[in-house]
C-alpha cells in the first residue's frame, strides 16, 4: 500500500496462479466521494478491503469501481467486492459493459484455453460475472473523482474497452493493461485485442505529459521520462502495425 499524493493510492496486487491487478483509490478522503479503480483476482477482496482500511480510508466512502477492463485478473473479485461495498456502482466502457451485461464472458477469458484452466483453477460457475453496470463510459469524458479531475481516454488494442484515466494536475497516468514499466506492454492476442488499435492507442498516451505512471501489473514508476510511452511504442512497432 503506498499514497503517491493526496488524492491517489495504490493497492499492490498479489500474484499467484495468475496475476492479481493492481489498485487504486482515487480522490480526497475528505471528500467521502473515493474511487476504487480494478478490482482484481479472486479471493482478494478481503485483502483490498483491508488494505483500504490500512490506508486510514473508511471503505463505505467508495462510491464506485471503475474497471479498466474486464479480463479476469482485474473483475475476478468484482463480485466478492461488491458485496462488501453494496453501495459502490460499477463503470467500465460500454464496449466490455454490454457483453458483461449479456452474459457474453469472452473478455472474462481471453481465449477458451483459459476459460476452461480458469474455471477448473477456480470454481468458477457460468454467468457469475453477469450484472448490471450503472455507468457506461465511451472515452472523452472528464470525471470528478473527490475533487480530483480525470479524464477517460478509451484505448483499445489489449481488450476492445480498454480504458486509462489520466489527471493533468498531476501528470498521473492509470494506464490499465495498456502500457508497463520497463517498455512492456500488455497482450494483444486475446479476444477483442489488436495490435494495430493497441499501437494508436500507444500513440494516444505518448501525447500526454505523464510524471507518475500507474500500471494494472508490474511496478509503478514515478519520474517518468518525458518520450517514454513514445519509445515504447516505437519499440513494438513492428510487431504490432
Amino acid at each position: 500500500m503506498k499514497q503517491i499524493n493526496d488524492f491517489v493510492r495504490f493497492i499492490q496486487g498479489q500474484d499467484e496462479f495468475i496475476p492479481d491487478a493492481h489498485a487504486y483509490v482515487l480522490g480526497h478522503p475528505d471528500s467521502g466521494d473515493l474511487t476504487l479503480v480494478d478490482a482484481g483476482l479472486m479471493g482478494k477482496a478481503d485483502y483490498k478491503i483491508q488494505a483500504i482500511r490500512g490506508l486510514g480510508i473508511d471503505p463505505s466512502m467508495i462510491r464506485r469501481i471503475i474497471m479498466t477492463h474486464t479480463h479476469l485478473d482485474h473483475v475476478g473479485c468484482l463480485p466478492e467486492i461488491r458485496q462488501a461495498l453494496p453501495g459502490a456502482q460499477v463503470w467500465m466502457h460500454r464496449a466490455e459493459a454490454d457483453p458483461l451485461e449479456s452474459g457474453d464472458e469472452s473478455h472474462l477469458y481471453g481465449m477458451d484455453m483459459f476459460r476452461q484452466m480458469c474455471r477448473a483453477q477456480y470454481g468458477i460457475t457460468e454467468g457469475a460475472f453477469s450484472a448490471p453496470i450503472a455507468r457506461k463510459l465511451e472515452g472523452g469524458e472528464t470525471l470528478d473523482l473527490g475533487g480530483s479531475s480525470w479524464e477517460v481516454l478509451h484505448v483499445p488494442g489489449h481488450s476492445a474497452g480498454s480504458i486509462a484515466l489520466y489527471n493533468k494536475e498531476g501528470r498521473i497516468l492509470v494506464a490499465g493493461d495498456t502500457v508497463y514499466a520497463d517498455y512492456a506492454i500488455g497482450r494483444f492476442d486475446l479476444h477483442g485485442a489488436s495490435g494495430a488499435e493497441l499501437y494508436d492507442s500507444l500513440m494516444l498516451l505518448s501525447s500526454l505529459d505523464v510524471e507518475i505512471l500507474l500500471p494494472g501489473h508490474n511496478r509503478i514508476v514515478e519520474g517518468l521520462g518525458p518520450r517514454y510511452i513514445l519509445e515504447t511504442a516505437r519499440q513494438w512497432e513492428a510487431y504490432l502495425k
